[in-house]
């Protein structure tokens, strides 16, 4: 769901942890354990790793320590702001396979552009990238959804202009929801490109406000663990 999906999209991104988003049931978190145990991985910072702390929004950091994956660090979560619940998200899924056989279920390119939308300023080239390469790999045959993600998602002008021109009535459509398309229209790049900024921004404001109470939270994690360490010494 993170930096090592982007690759195999093409749009690269040195990430040097492996994110996944795992499926909340008591049966998965058992499989998860014993990959975890395999993997010889150790929690390294809170949150510790508990059903309902996942289900709040948190993720559950490890440092691998097997031979062959010494150092790879792999994070978990279960719930993500604005993402699709994980049965949606495995229905839309994508699924490469390489030539031992081996299968790799990522994130639909649209579950991951909407992932990606945080405050840290490295994610939006990348979700730049990300749009960018699906359109282009499928302006040719598109379908009307593709052609939606592609209108609200687009975050350069000169490909917002482009596809406002080869789809003129789905854009129109789509004018309430995103009203710097209006910009596209009339060739105001100028505007556009400040509109953009300003989505970014609004983006990043959500996402701190989302984070707020998650962070406050891990405050208080982080004061529990010191007073149970402060404990087990005495």
């Amino acid at each position: 769901m993170g930096g090592q999906a982007c690759v195999f999209y093409g749009a690269a991104q040195v990430s040097k942890d492996v994110d996944f988003v795992l499926l909340a049931d008591d049966a998965n978190y058992k499989r998860l354990h014993l990959a975890l145990a395999e993997l010889k991985a150790e929690r390294i910072a809170i949150p510790r790793f508990d059903s309902a702390v996942l289900d709040r929004g948190h993720a559950v950091h490890f440092r691998c320590q097997a031979s062959g994956v010494e150092g790879l660090r792999v994070d978990v979560m279960t719930k993500m702001r604005e993402v699709a619940g994980f049965e949606a998200l495995w229905e839309r899924r994508t699924t490469f396979g390489d030539d031992s056989g081996a299968e790799y279920h990522l994130l639909s390119v649209p579950d991951l552009v909407r992932a990606k939308k945080t405050q840290r300023s490295k994610d939006w080239p990348v979700i730049e990238l990300l749009v960018a390469i699906h359109c282009r790999e499928n302006v040719e045959s598109p379908t009307a959804e593709w052609i939606e993600f592609w209108l609200l998602e687009s975050r350069t002008p000169e490909l917002i202009a482009d596809l406002c021109h080869r789809f003129p009535a789905e854009a129109g459509a789509l004018l309430v929801q995103r009203p710097l398309l209006t910009h596209a229209f009339a060739g105001e790049m100028d505007l556009l490109r400040a509109a953009l900024d300003a989505e970014v921004r609004a983006e990043q404001a959500r996402d701190r406000l989302y984070w707020e109470p998650l962070r406050q939270e891990m405050e208080v994690f982080r004061r529990q663990e010191r007073e149970a360490g402060m404990a087990g010494s005495e």
